[in-house]
């Protein structure tokens, strides 16, 4: 067993030894359009593990370039790989390779492949950092790859319709990877992951989108923070998944019939605090979603700031700002398990006689008016009229559609 144990040492600092004397004997092979070496797929052949290939300013008509061993791609002044819409742009299939500083354009469309302007592909260690992308089906798509970065990229598609278009950034299968500063326009999904762990998505930028500025299901663990999406066409939809937070992002003017700046569906133990929801036609949208705490959250001049579907338990809404918006809750359950606390409420209309900041009436943010909405969408032409006041402070004054503990026993006075 010491025998074993010395040589498992022995054999560790021996490969360590050989990837030092591997990247010490590395060299920076050069090319342009005017070099012997023209292309990136000619420097490739010819580049051994470690090396960098410097690539000058200029336009390389290249596709279905194939990276298979480690080395670093490094562009000059953003020099342009154009794929001439004939498919695949680069495909990463080794560990230990970075990408950096390229302007992609061209990327075939296809409706029986996903191509990409970069695929990776069961790698490790990967970075995809300073590219610009566009003209594109997919932007950068991450397969079944672990421990990478993917660093202050710029995608920037035209999709038209969903069916001919593709995502931003796509992750698939894979865990522990960065996708931080990058902005992501005009495609299909901006961010999309399935069945991806351990995920940070920090300082995004993702507008203008046809569907959503984010999705993600069967993906657990994850980390979204200091995001904006804005102006999508559905908004971010969260699906399938546990233990995910969601902090100081901005979820803005993402309207339609359709349209909400969060959606939730069947998510557990979920922290959603320090975001601003503006201007949405449905702020958070929950369904089946259950122990989940809402925190320190502003939620400013939507249709509806929360709308509950039903199977929703156990969750907690402390300490938001609800401002303005056409109905603060939505709720279709007469069964309520959830706690609401210490929220302000901009159209509270209660009293605080002991000056302690905390309002000495509950208030009960479910108008009837809501309930009778959802059943029957058209009555909403009728929302600013004297009748429907009435029969929401009817509805208050004795709860008969909506549950009697729905209630914040503690509101504020003044916002957070």
């Amino acid at each position: 067993m010491i025998f074993f144990k010395t040589f498992l040492k022995h054999k560790g600092l021996l490969i360590i030894a050989c990837l030092i004397a591997q990247f010490a004997f590395s060299k920076t092979l050069t090319i342009c359009p005017t070099c012997d070496v023209n292309t990136l797929k000619g420097a490739i052949a010819i580049a051994e593990a470690g090396d960098t290939i410097l690539v000058k300013k200029g336009t390389y008509k290249e596709y279905n370039i194939l990276i298979d061993k480690p080395l670093t791609i490094k562009g000059e002044n953003y020099p342009i790989i154009d794929g001439e819409d004939k498919g695949e742009i680069i495909r990463i299939m080794s560990d230990n390779v970075t990408v950096d500083g390229l302007f992609i354009i061209n990327v075939g469309t296809s409706y029986t492949s996903d191509y990409a302007a970069i695929r990776v592909v069961r790698c490790e260690n990967f970075v995809i950092q300073n590219v610009v992308l566009e003209k594109l089906f997919f932007g950068i798509y991450i397969e079944k790859s672990n421990n990478g970065i993917i660093f202050h990229n710029k995608v920037i598609g035209d999709a038209q319709d969903e069916y001919n278009s593709g995502n931003g950034i796509q992750l698939w299968h894979s865990k522990n990877v960065v996708v931080e500063r990058n902005i992501v326009q005009k495609v299909r999904d901006g961010i999309y992951l399935e069945f991806s762990d351990n995920i940070i998505i920090n300082e995004n930028v993702s507008t203008n989108n046809l569907r959503y500025g984010l999705h993600f299901m069967f993906s657990n663990d994850d980390l979204y923070t200091n995001n904006t999406f804005e102006n999508n066409g559905a908004g971010v939809a969260v699906m399938f998944s546990k233990r995910i937070k969601m902090k100081n992002n901005i979820f803005r003017k993402n309207w339609g019939s359709a349209a909400f700046g969060l959606l939730l569906k069947e998510i557990n133990d979920a922290e959603i605090s320090g975001n601003t929801f503006e201007e949405n036609t449905v702020a958070i949208n929950i369904e089946g979603s259950n122990r989940i705490v809402y925190a320190d959250n502003n939620f400013i001049r939507n249709g509806y700031a929360i709308k509950v579907l039903g199977a929703c338990y156990s969750n907690t809404f402390e300490k938001n700002n609800f401002l303005y918006n056409s109905f603060d809750l939505s709720y279709n359950s007469k069964i309520n398990t959830n706690v609401f606390k210490n929220n302000y409420w901009s159209s509270y209309t209660g009293y605080d006689l002991d000056k302690d900041g905390v309002g000495d009436v509950a208030y009960r943010p479910v108008k009837l008016f809501s309930y009778i909405v959802n059943k029957t969408p058209e009555t909403i032409i009728l929302m600013r009229s004297l009748f429907i006041d009435i029969i929401d402070f009817s509805e208050k004054v004795s709860p008969v559609f909506t549950p009697d503990n729905l209630l914040d026993e503690s509101p504020q006075m003044k916002r957070y």
